[in-house]
């Protein structure tokens, strides 16, 4: 957990991650759509980063976009979230990766409900989900 993940070499983080994870997480690859184990998830917890556990997003704040892909209208915080300009793909987009690890998580876009018209869209294979009745604290 923490900052360790950092600073392993490239095999290091890969051990720790399915094929999956390790495409979506450190090459910026994508699931296809409706594929991934939480886009229709209906849990009440925490859903954290795969590659280094920091708490990304809360359930309550998770909603159906219809696009195939979990989507939050806004993070747990700004410490856990980075956000980048993405032109790749002949496309303006912004990338939205894990601000401890780096790991790809996927995109935000301004057409998100209220009350921050933002979607958080993610990629399923970048999250790891954790019950709220499960969660230590202290």
């Amino acid at each position: 957990m923490g900052n360790s993940d950092i600073t392993k070499s490239d095999d290091g983080k890969r051990e720790n991650l399915t094929p999956e994870q390790y495409n979506v997480c450190r090459e910026k690859g994508t699931e296809p759509p409706f594929t991934g184990k939480y886009w229709n998830h209906k849990g009440d917890g925490l859903y954290h980063c795969v590659a280094c556990r920091q708490a990304l997003f809360d359930s309550d704040t998770k909603f159906d976009s219809g696009s195939g892909w979990p989507s939050f209208f806004k993070p747990i915080g700004q410490d856990g979230i980075a956000e980048d300009v993405d032109v790749s793909h002949g496309m303006r987009r912004v990338e939205v990766t894990c601000k401890n690890c780096g790991a790809h998580l996927g995109h935000v876009f301004d057409d998100g409900p209220q009350p921050t018209g933002q979607r958080y869209c993610v990629n399923s294979a970048s999250l790891q989900f954790e019950e709220r009745d499960q969660i230590k604290t202290g």
